[in-house]
């Protein structure tokens, strides 16, 4: 089971327009430091899903037939844009799978073209593609929002954006399993006051406490989340590290 992260950066992206903070400033400076919208593809036998699909040139990244189809977290848009040109293609189905939204985005579910939004996942609901187990898990967020527990030849991945904590049940899911990876919102720096859709690091910890993984990846940043850890002497746990843009896991 491979999981690559195709991009982790906040809605914002890396680097912001007009910033100059040190953040944006290196990653005009050096590439590497770029973030595009948060989204992953996961492979496990002949199963290739990606998760989420804010990226805008998918029928460029993706040859034809080559997806089994998309696992939505949520429709907002920095998550699904890159459908809204996606549907438009011919000849094909793609499944979505996601929570039941009945906003979803713009008029997707009026045009849906070759996408095929037919058979959301409920919450906490378990299905078998191929060798991969999928397990929708509820997240805290402003528009219906589902991690996923992504399970195959003996390895278990959590990857969970967009959120503020976790709620009661779902942590109480992931506490019964034991994490290979948690992939796992956190946009924003320390905070004293609780963000309102996303983790900053202080919480984004405390789950990971919670939940003792033995690899926790932090995904969905912010410019000021990177610009704050290039700041002398502040790091991360020994098992936490930051995502970038086409790491595999």
């Amino acid at each position: 089971m491979r999981l690559t992260l195709l991009g982790t950066g906040d809605a914002a992206q890396l680097p912001v327009y007009n910033c100059s903070c040190p953040a944006c400033t290196r990653a005009r400076r050096e590439p590497a430091y770029r973030r595009g919208p948060c989204c992953a593809l996961i492979e496990c036998g002949g199963q290739r899903w990606l998760l989420d699909s804010g990226l805008t040139d998918l029928g460029e990244r993706f040859a034809p037939g080559s997806l089994s189809g998309i696992l939505q977290t949520h429709y907002h848009a920095d998550h699904a844009q890159g459908l809204l040109q996606l549907r438009w293609g011919t000849g094909l189905r793609i499944p979505v799978l996601g929570p039941d939204d009945p906003e979803g985005l713009a008029d997707l579910y009026k045009h849906p073209g070759i996408l095929d939004f037919s058979a959301p996942f409920a919450a906490f609901e378990q299905r078998l593609l191929g060798t991969l187990r999928v397990t929708a898990l509820p997240l805290l967020h402003s528009k219906p929002t589902f991690g996923y527990l992504l399970e195959g030849h003996d390895r278990r991945i959590a990857y969970l954006t967009d959120t503020v904590g976790l709620p009661d049940s779902t942590l109480e899911r992931l506490q019964d399993t034991a994490l290979d990876v948690l992939v796992l919102d956190c946009s924003q720096p320390p905070r004293d006051a609780p963000p309102r859709n996303h983790n900053d690091l202080t919480r984004a910890l405390q789950s990971i406490e919670a939940l003792q993984p033995a690899q926790a990846v932090l995904t969905h940043i912010g410019h000021e989340l990177d610009a704050w850890l290039m700041q002398a002497s502040r790091v991360l746990p020994d098992n936490v590290r930051l995502a970038q843009d086409g790491m595999t896991l």
